[in-house]
């Protein structure tokens, strides 16, 4: 079985964190283990779901499913001590002050470290990665491209030796739609679907890469329109919340038909009136396709 990789983005505040644990529970249940991988310092999970730490090395937190917390220079390491093998050697090599200021000022190192780690599955390059399925909760649109764009940076500024073979390795793997897929979330808001769209756009004409749009809390209701209708002519408060459905409606269905002018790889989350967490991913990653 081939590894499957899922790039989760999104604009902040949109619930892209929600949405990856969401799609991580419901591949987990089609009987893959998966591993949920947050990039960055600080783990969003960790609070979320009250757990006691979140780390490089994986926890598990549902049957089949574990989470991990990668960062550029904790992927770097383990990726040189692989190699290296000799724990004092790459403990030397990172403690090097020379080493270390080219790691802080190289430009798109921590990116390309990332993407060699989510990649080295199916490149069968590093440390084995024992996981039928990545999901990863990936930065915010705009660093999500830099994120992308490492490996052919990389890749066309070292064209020689092992460092320009793996970027363009990393690269190849990351534009294989048979391996990797893309899941940009956005909201049923002007904004939002605004940099959702432009970053789909991106991802086609820079990466010939395509991206399914998920747009999360959609709101529903059972009441039928006319019925809001004719509640809106009491002067109560009934009334006033009864305009301010219809209105929303009307402005969101207005906002659909502008995201499904962009893609026809569109599908809708609705809003889910839930405060705790695994109730709320369960909800979600039973409406994902």
């Amino acid at each position: 079985m081939k590894q499957e990789i899922h790039f989760v983005t999104g604009k902040g505040g949109v619930g892209k964190s929600v949405v990856a644990a969401a799609l991580a529970l419901k591949k987990s249940r089609e009987g893959k283990k998966v591993l949920l991988v947050e990039l960055g310092d600080q783990s969003f999970y960790k609070d979320f779901f009250d757990l006691p730490a979140v780390g490089y090395q994986p926890t598990s937190i549902a049957p089949n499913l574990s989470l991990a917390l990668w960062t550029g220079e904790a992927c770097l390491q383990e990726y040189a001590r692989h190699f290296i093998k000799v724990e004092s050697l790459a403990k030397l090599f990172f403690e090097n002050a020379v080493m270390k200021a080219f790691i802080n000022v190289a430009p798109a190192l921590p990116e390309l470290a990332i993407m060699g780690k989510v990649t080295s599955g199916p490149r069968k390059h590093g440390p084995a990665l024992p996981f039928d399925c990545l999901v990863v909760d990936a930065f915010a649109t705009g660093h999500f491209v830099a994120l992308l764009e490492a490996p052919k940076g990389m890749a066309q500024a070292v064209q020689f030796g092992p460092m320009g073979e793996q970027s363009r390795s990393i690269d190849a793997c990351i534009r294989n739609k048979d391996l990797t897929s893309y899941h940009i979330v956005t909201l049923p808001e002007e904004l939002p679907v605004k940099e959702a769209t432009e970053l789909l756009q991106r991802l086609k004409a820079e990466f010939e890469i395509s991206a399914d749009l998920i747009m999360n809390k959609v709101v529903t209701t059972t009441i039928p329109l006319a019925s809001l209708k004719e509640a809106q002519g009491e002067a109560t408060d009934l009334g006033k919340f009864a305009a301010y459905i219809e209105y929303q409606l009307e402005h969101q269905q207005g906002i659909l038909e502008k995201a499904k002018q962009v893609t026809s790889d569109l599908q809708t989350i609705p809003l889910f009136f839930e405060t705790n967490a695994w109730p709320l991913v369960e909800k979600i990653a039973e409406v994902l396709r």
